[in-house]
């Protein structure tokens, strides 16, 4: 026990104080470090709230249970892109988001909601008229879940699997789905925590139809990742959750592809002093990180943290899509019936609703100047026919001393677009009819109906393939610090950054005034060093023939 000694008073209150900070500083650290299901342990158990027994007959059911105690949870929820699909370009005007934008995989939502709505925020998103504004719609599950056992299937309008509408499960059902059984969603709401990796990654790890197909720094290998893989998310180090740097307020998960920060100059984000977001590397790390090597900090400003420090992606043995031409799409087989072909590992590389793909692994990153702006090449654009359209178009140079060298996933693709109009087209591709293209394998059909959904251009009757690029920004997948890329990797002739021509490099450019400065160095340099060398040699043997000569006289 402590024993007040007056003359130590303040040292006493000091060293209480200590402990106390230390304490906190444990209890901080073990909340990020613990491994499992969450990054913390609830003060709540759910599992004894009366209004969480169930039984449950829907998704709302469970979401008006969850409203009978987080009475804002809904409202919150209702505020982010992950709920609208929508987010406004301050310094363009442009209105994105998922609702809006096209992408190179399977081109848009629209008139396609029942299946991309599996990855929705909600429930029963299946046309325009979706009601945004129905608290119960809100999806609290999909989240929050621990069981591992929650699950939203394409083509359920996002509602739980097992619980969908009954003519989808009947149309699924027709179309080779089998039934499913539906899950306990009374237990399911009794387990639920903070968000995990896993929670993340029933959308983020399997957008645009599976594993890895998308972004190529994350899929299902950062479930449970190892120090090799993710520094960060490290199962027997960090353990980072995906809030631990997207940082959450009031259910707004901050950072996002739509507003990228290239280079985040705030410095190091502390409690009342930054915007909240950990988001950029240097939120955490600041603008000068390396703290033995101030060469290394001289490529802070020009060269992005991730360029060097994710040396490959897609390495966790799951691949990523690198091609995807939608031209082919539509062949049938001897029966007339769609078919799919795999490759020697098990991938589809064609396939007759979506045509051919190509995939990917231990692959190196792109890179282009990028100041964290991006235009897109929306619905209602004009396209230029003649080269490859970019989907989504990075900003930046060397010279406007604001861009860095950032690491890309380049999917390049070949989508249907109007030749008359000039302008890409939305394919109708998945409903409860008989225009639907991976039903119908009809692309006019698919194309006059995709025309009807609301925001699409209209459909002259023409259609052709163009080829496109979309660059997906990387930032997971961070390697540790004696994996990140050698000095060598860009310093050298056929280096990572050889098509990056704007500037000077070291060890991989010449310049005739800079090599004639540096060889008048090295000769001078040479001529030094022999010149002291021959005068060191002429003095010993002058100063040696001086002694002879002293002592014979």
């Amino acid at each position: 026990m402590f024993h007040q000694q007056p003359s130590r008073g303040k040292g006493a209150f000091g060293t209480a104080i200590l402990f106390a900070l230390l304490l906190m500083v444990g209890f901080a650290q073990a909340e990020v470090t613990t491994s499992g299901k969450t990054t913390s342990k609830s003060t709540a158990d759910h599992s004894k709230f009366k209004q969480l027994q169930g039984p449950f007959n829907s998704g709302p059911e469970v979401t008006k249970a969850c409203l009978s105690c987080h009475t804002e949870a809904a409202k919150q929820v209702m505020k982010t892109k992950h709920w609208t699909w929508e987010s406004k370009n301050e310094k363009t005007g442009q209105l994105l988001g998922k609702k809006h934008v096209v992408n190179s995989f399977c081109g848009t939502p629209k008139s396609n909601w029942k299946a991309c709505t599996a990855c929705h925020a909600g429930y029963g998103w299946k046309d325009d008229s979706y009601d945004f504004t129905k608290q119960e719609n809100v999806d609290c599950l999909v989240c929050h879940d621990q069981t591992e056992d929650y699950e939203k299937v394409s083509g359920g309008a996002g509602h739980p699997k097992g619980y969908e509408e009954e003519e989808d499960k009947k149309f699924l059902a027709e179309h080779g789905r089998k039934a499913f059984e539906p899950m306990d969603l009374a237990e399911v709401a009794q387990s639920v925590g903070l968000p995990t990796r896993r929670n993340c990654g029933s959308c983020h790890f399997v957008g645009g139809g599976d594993d890895g197909v998308k972004h190529g720094d994350m899929d299902t290998s950062l479930v449970e990742p190892d120090e090799f893989l993710d520094i960060h998310m490290d199962v027997n180090g960090n353990n980072f959750s995906c809030t631990a740097c997207h940082s959450t307020h009031g259910h707004n998960i901050t950072g996002s592809r739509y507003q990228v920060k290239a280079k985040d100059t705030g410095g190091i984000d502390t409690p009342g002093r930054g915007d909240g977001s950990r988001t950029s590397c240097e939120s955490c790390h600041g603008m000068a990180p390396h703290k033995t090597s101030t060469k290394l900090n001289d490529h802070v400003d020009k060269v992005a943290c991730q360029t060097c420090h994710i040396p490959m992606i897609a390495r966790g043995g799951v691949k990523t899509k690198t091609m995807w031409d939608w031209s082919t799409a539509g062949k049938l087989n001897e029966q007339g019936k769609g078919f799919s072909t795999r490759d020697e590992d098990g991938d589809v590389i064609y396939s007759s609703k979506k045509g051919h793909f190509k995939w990917d692994e231990e692959l190196e990153p792109e890179y282009r100047w990028f100041d964290g702006q991006v235009n897109y090449t929306l619905f209602t654009d004009k396209i230029d026919d003649t080269k490859p359209v970019p989907i989504n178009g990075i900003q930046g140079s060397y010279s406007d001393g604001k861009s860095r060298i950032w690491p890309f996933k380049i999917m390049h693709g070949k989508q249907v677009y109007d030749p008359i109009n000039k302008h890409l087209l939305v394919t109708h591709t998945y409903g409860h009819d008989d225009d639907a293209f991976w039903y119908s394998f009809d692309w006019k059909k698919a194309l006059e109906a995709g025309a009807k959904a609301k925001g699409a251009p209209p459909f002259s009757g023409q259609y052709a393939f163009v080829e496109t690029e979309m660059y997906w920004p990387i930032t997971h997948m961070v390697a540790a610090a004696a994996d990140a890329l050698s000095c060598e990797a860009c310093h050298q002739q056929g280096g990572r950054l050889d098509h990056l021509t704007e500037f000077y490099m070291p060890g991989r450019d010449s310049n005739d005034i800079l090599d004639g400065i540096g060889w008048f160095a090295v000769i001078m340099t040479g001529t030094g060093v022999v010149g002291h060398g021959l005068l060191r040699t002429y003095w010993h043997f002058r100063r040696k023939e001086d002694e002879e000569n002293g002592e014979n006289s």
